[in-house]
């Protein structure tokens, strides 16, 4: 089969599996933002923050790193078996030692101890779960991968809307369900169905740890952590940019607006989760892509391709969630939130410079030189730090958007130069600067300009599609053709 056209199988059925668990939050926000205050909304955005950041801890690197050892090793098994041990016992030691010191991490995270002991077991179960998900990408089995996070999805949101719907008013019709029902807990049913949900997924890969030969190559585990740690470094970097802003604008501004700038500022982000969606589906298609195709007679070509045509595509998200903003804001249904909605283009264009990034990384990840990716991301979590410890006291969420987009655009420029002396690929530069910038400028002037005349915004929308397909029609209907 044509490599492009696998590639952009795997992207599909691995970005419904990844949007859809994403968008499980993005789903929520309606149901969240009626129910709760913006200061019970910054609560739990704070949790979802401290899951990334300590999902991106309990990882370490190593779903990217069994990507390659398993394409370089011929005990392909062990790689699998020896990550897998790696991971499950790490992850009971976080388990054992966060219910020990439930209540002096709480305090120092500035979190309810019953709230931090719920998401610790949802931690647990995602960790343990990341090789088996990698094992199923290894083998392209994308439908069992998508399948089983779309019972996740589809059990977490069902538990939402029964425990915070539904439960309150059929409690009095049913003795059980009076028993289950208790009158103080809100937020706890939240965390509750991702502690019931994960713990699902969990049960549903099973099998692999079941029909998994164990074997521990101590030898084995010290090269891939030697190649894991770097990439653990980049992901805590990663996490930083992602999260880190909203957890600081909880710590730098006063006390009593702390939660509700947080909550506001959260609500607009999920705004922005269609860049973030788009990107992370296509770099769950992209990694294995990147691995395989390595060896192939003229891998730089395909990567320069894959590239271009992410750029597209992206460029397009940005401007359609920009022209058609004042609808897809319905999403939040109470006005309050709509305080930060002027971020939302900064997000989106931050979003689409980190796929970008993703896409360029190439030349890192296949030349083992996975301490750059570290550095990158590293100079890119000093550019998040300082700008919003900075100006978050004069500007609040205004300054952390900036910050994300400062961020990302420089990860994505040095990544960039520093490709072009290790591993140099001629991206067309041309092509991809004429349809960024004409993305970034019909977006601003619909966004700051015709806001209210929508029209012109499909216009910028259909002149952009006609444009991009003029150029690469040729091209995409030779790949499209291609068996």
């Amino acid at each position: 089969m044509n490599p492009f056209k696998t590639l952009f199988k795997h992207t599909f059925v691995y970005g419904l599996a990844t949007v859809l668990p994403r968008m499980l939050s993005f789903l929520l926000v309606p149901l969240y933002t009626k129910l709760f205050s913006d200061s019970d909304y910054g609560i739990i955005t704070l949790v979802f923050s401290y899951l990334i950041f300590f999902n991106v801890i309990l990882s370490y690197g190593m779903e990217t790193t069994v990507f390659r050892f398993f394409t370089k090793q011929n005990h392909k098994e062990k790689v699998i078996s020896t990550a897998t041990l790696s991971i499950f016992f790490s992850s009971l030691l976080f388990l054992i030692f966060s219910i020990i010191f439930n209540v002096e991490i709480s305090r120092l995270l500035d979190l309810n101890p019953f709230h931090y002991k719920l998401i610790v077991w949802v931690l647990f179960f995602d960790a343990i779960c990341v090789i088996p998900f990698a094992y199923l990408r290894i083998n392209k089995k994308p439908i069992r991968y998508a399948l089983v996070k779309i019972i996740n999805v589809v059990v977490n949101l069902s538990l939402n809307l029964f425990l915070l719907l539904k439960l309150p008013i059929w409690k009095n019709n049913f003795e059980f369900l009076n028993r289950i029902y208790i009158a103080d807990f809100r937020i706890e049913y939240i965390f509750i169905s991702f502690v019931i949900s994960s713990g699902l997924t969990f049960l549903l890969l099973s099998p692999f740890f079941i029909k998994l030969k164990y074997q521990f190559d101590a030898k084995l585990w010290k090269s891939m952590m030697k190649y894991a740690l770097p990439v653990l470094v980049a992901g805590l970097a990663f996490s930083i940019n992602e999260t880190l802003d909203k957890i600081l604008l909880n710590y730098l501004l006063p006390e009593n607006i702390a939660k509700s700038q947080v909550g506001i500022y959260g609500a607009c982000y999920k705004l922005a989760m269609f860049m973030t969606l788009f990107a992370t589906a296509y770099r769950l298609g992209i990694e294995p892509f990147f691995f395989s195709h390595s060896q192939t007679q003229n891998p730089k070509k395909a990567y320069a391709l894959v590239t271009k045509y992410f750029v597209i595509c992206g460029v397009f998200i940005l401007l359609f969630v920009v022209v058609f903003i004042d609808y897809l804001k319905l999403i939040i249904q109470n006005d309050v939130f709509y305080e930060a909605l002027g971020v939302v283009p900064i997000l989106l264009l931050a979003n689409l410079c980190l796929g970008v990034y993703h896409n360029l990384s190439v030349w890192y990840k296949i030349t083992d030189r996975t301490k750059f990716g570290a550095i990158i991301s590293s100079i890119g979590a000093i550019v998040t730090l300082a700008i919003n410890i900075i100006f978050i006291p004069l500007y609040g969420f205004k300054a952390s958007a900036i910050a994300t987009l400062c961020a990302y655009g420089i990860m994505m420029l040095l990544s960039y130069a520093l490709g072009r002396k290790y591993y140099k690929i001629d991206y067309p530069l041309k092509r991809l600067a004429l349809y960024s910038l004409l993305g970034v400028s019909f977006s601003a002037l619909s966004f700051y300009l015709f806001r209210d005349q929508i029209w012109i915004g499909i216009v910028f929308i259909l002149s952009y599609l006609v444009l991009a397909y003029s150029f690469e029609k040729r091209e995409l209907l030779y790949y499209i053709k291609k068996t």
